[in-house]
């Protein structure tokens, strides 16, 4: 199986740590978070893989080479502009009927053979793993009907179900993708909704997005007590 793995932002949002090396290779506990990403895709029967760099390429290329040394075989695609998060597919050729694609900045213990297997079975276009995240309201939010004060709600929490950051892609939607031009995933999936089978994945795993450094912090916390639950085999 095949995953296309967006290596090529900047990762500014998590300076300083990314003043001098590129974002996936950023370590947790005593790995780079891509790298628990590949092991756990070599684990689940993704075997093929290609990165798409941009931003210090040059050391991500030089840290997993070929990907030998994890049992993979990896290829890169390198934008000379970013692209965004969808737009550097439109790069890549000799891309497998359905594929993986997601971020190589996240934590999560996702099970990316199960969700191949629900992409199938449902026969999708687009199939988007989903995870719930409560978000805190630090004031007091009114609810307003034509001006007439109906609720007031102090420091609410409102639930909602976030995207992942991964993806499972049919080769049919390339062809909705324009050639090298940048083109976020977000703006991919909304124009493309009202035409495509486009399925929500939901499971019992936990996930992180390792954007700011406070997440950061929890990613190498929750890594160390739960090694195992990420990486089975080590």
């Amino acid at each position: 199986m095949q995953a296309v793995i967006l290596a090529g932002g900047k990762g500014t949002r998590l300076k300083p740590f990314t003043t001098s090396i590129p974002k996936p290779l950023v370590p947790v506990d005593d790995l780079p978070i891509l790298e628990i990403v590949l092991r756990q895709l070599k684990s689940q029967g993704f075997t093929d893989i290609v990165i798409t760099v941009n931003h210090l390429s040059e050391l991500i290329m030089a840290f997993f080479g070929d990907g030998k040394k994890l049992g993979l075989n990896i290829a890169y695609s390198k934008e000379d502009s970013p692209l965004g998060t969808a737009g550097p597919l439109s790069l890549i050729e000799n891309l497998d009927e359905n594929f993986l694609v997601m971020n190589g900045d996240l934590l999560t213990t996702l099970n990316y053979r199960e969700l191949y297997d629900f992409h199938l079975v449902q026969n999708a276009d687009l199939s988007i793993p989903v995870y719930p995240k409560d978000v805190k309201i630090d004031l007091g939010v009114l609810e307003i009907e034509q001006g007439q004060l109906v609720n007031y709600v102090e420091k609410p929490t409102y639930s909602f179900m976030v995207s992942m950051g991964v993806y499972m892609f049919s080769r049919e939607l390339l062809n909705k993708i324009p050639k090298n031009e940048k083109l976020d995933m977000p703006d991919f999936i909304e124009s493309i909704k009202a035409s495509a089978n486009i399925k929500c994945f939901t499971g019992d795993y936990y996930w992180l997005d390792i954007g700011r450094a406070e997440d950061y912090e929890t990613a190498n916390q929750v890594f160390k007590e739960r090694r195992a639950d990420f990486l089975p085999e080590s």
